[in-house]
């Protein structure tokens, strides 16, 4: 046997059994960093660079630019018993070896600062004649790294063919991670501790003592991409009495962080975010925009899912997503020309749940409303809508299944009727359809009527009518929810103010 497979296949054993992972760590733990081949290779490592590598020279026409295989980046610690662990980043890489290879070259730039650091392995002459086409895999190390750097990695061959070339960015943990904020000493000497005062509005940090120590900064800021500011960093000097900062918030956002850090170059930035659990308030950023009759949402925090605008028939039941009105939920969502129906919702899904805000269930919005009674023609009923704006209405019939959504088809457009007056309150607009009886008062049937003049409608509905029984019907908002506190009938006459918005029993004329 060559006496370069006798050395690569103890030199594999070894890395074997000094990598290990620590009970209760996600990033594993070694105990001596090196450098390892695959099995039947000879392989030496440099740390120290050859500058002329960074100049390429064209490939063979023999060699395929796929040469080099993969490259994976990972982070491991080295730790000692009084010291605590310090952080290496760990590159696997692989390529199809070739003759004209003699080895790779794997170097990491920190993208804060510059700094590089590389290590090459170089292939034995006799390896390389004896495994020409053969993948060779190798393991780096030893490459030092400290918490939350970023990294810009890259594997070149040796000697360095143009265009034969891997390079991935890499993240190094921080002190958020759990295993590096328990065993990186940088990390448990920058840790703060805090309060939250709910009533007052006002987290309260306790600083880390340090005496001797640099100063430090605590400040509030929003996490997205980075840590926008909310308000300016509060230092504290190493001769202040009080350890205590006191920083007070408007809202509780899941994304609303305290970072703290010493005042020193580089330092590690301690995070906590003390709301990440809660999510409430990032759904009350509803607001219509009455001059578009535009609806709209905006998150105060990132956030992945979905909006949709759903149509909620009455309190406490479910709310029935409105066709084409689904959007991403990464940022601004707004809904132009929407109706100010108190059915019509929001609808907010994400990975945690769902959430619903109705926000024309306050008052101040006004809201059409539709009655049925008997036609002048014994056979058919009148549907009547009144609004208070001039709008158009169609009608359906439907019938319910025992799965959602009914079946239902349209019957008729309504036929507009304009006020006699501008006082919409004494005069409101009027439009009305008739259908026959035949078809309308059949059991489990709903006569539905939405509004056609506007993107985003929710619909009114009167369901399982008992047309021998009763001379009127209607359905609309709760009388001081939906806008004005009566509704009308046809002719101006004031129907009961206290009307619900569950469809079912007839209503007579009052007065």
């Amino acid at each position: 046997m060559h006496a370069g497979q006798m050395l690569a296949g103890p030199a594999v054993m070894f890395l074997s059994l000094t990598w290990s992972t620590c009970p209760g760590l996600a990033i594993p733990q070694i105990a001596e960093c090196g450098l390892s081949c695959s099995q039947g290779f000879t392989c030496k490592s440099r740390v120290n660079r050859n500058i002329f590598n960074n100049f390429c020279r064209q490939p063979p026409t023999s060699m395929s630019p796929l040469v080099l295989e993969a490259l994976k980046l990972s982070t491991a610690m080295k730790c000692a018993p009084h010291d605590g662990c310090s952080l290496l980043l760990r590159v696997q890489a692989s390529l199809v070896l070739h003759e004209s290879l003699r080895g790779l070259e794997a170097c990491s730039m920190n993208l804060d600062t510059q700094e590089t650091q590389c290590q090459s392995v170089r292939v034995s002459r006799a390896s390389r004649q004896l495994q020409v086409g053969r993948q060779l895999q190798v393991h780096f190390d030893c490459f030092e790294v400290s918490a939350a750097q970023n990294l810009y990695v890259t594997l070149r061959t040796v000697p360095h063919f143009c265009g034969v070339q891997l390079d991935q960015q890499y993240h190094v943990e921080d002190c958020r991670d759990k295993d590096v904020g328990r065993n990186v000493p940088v990390c448990f000497a920058e840790k703060f501790s805090y309060w939250v005062d709910r009533s007052g509005k006002v987290i309260l940090v306790q600083v880390p003592e340090a005496p001797g120590g640099p100063d430090y900064y605590v400040r509030l800021c929003l996490k997205w991409f980075t840590c926008e500011d909310v308000g300016a960093p509060v230092r504290v000097t190493v001769n202040r009495i009080s350890r205590t900062v006191s920083l007070p918030y408007s809202q509780e956002l899941p994304c609303l962080c305290l970072e703290g850090w010493s005042a020193t170059p580089d330092a590690v930035r301690m995070q906590a975010c003390p709301f990440e659990d809660e999510t409430e308030a990032l759904w009350d950023a509803v607001r219509y925009h009455p001059g578009d009759q535009a609806l709209s949402w905006e998150p105060a925090c990132p956030v992945s899912g979905h909006v949709s605008l759903c149509w909620r028939p009455g309190p406490g039941a479910l709310c029935h997503t409105l066709e084409h009105s689904g959007r991403p939920a990464h940022g601004r969502v707004q809904y132009p020309r929407v109706d100010t129906q108190p059915q019509l919702c929001l609808k907010f899904s994400t990975s945690r749940g769902f959430w619903v805000r109705c926000p024309f269930q306050e008052r101040g919005f006004q809201a059409w409303k539709m009655t049925a009674q008997p036609a002048a023609s014994q056979s058919h009923l009148r549907v009547t809508f009144l609004s208070p704006s001039a709008a158009r209405f169609q009608v359906y019939l439907c019938h319910q299944r025992k799965t959602w959504p009914p079946a239902c088809r349209p019957v008729l457009q309504a036929t507009a009727l304009p006020p006699a007056s501008g006082d919409v309150m004494a005069d409101p607009a009027v439009a009305f359809v008739d259908i026959p009886r035949d078809e309308a008062c059949v059991p489990n049937t709903c006569i539905q009527g939405w509004r056609t003049d506007v993107h985003f409608s929710a619909p009114q509905q009167l369901c399982d009518l008992q047309c021998s029984e009763c001379p009127r019907w209607v359905s609309g908002p709760r009388a001081g929810v939906g806008g004005s506190a009566h509704s009308w009938a046809s002719g101006g006459q004031r129907l009961d103010s206290n009307l619900s918005s569950e469809p079912g029993p007839c209503l007579p004329l009052s007065g």
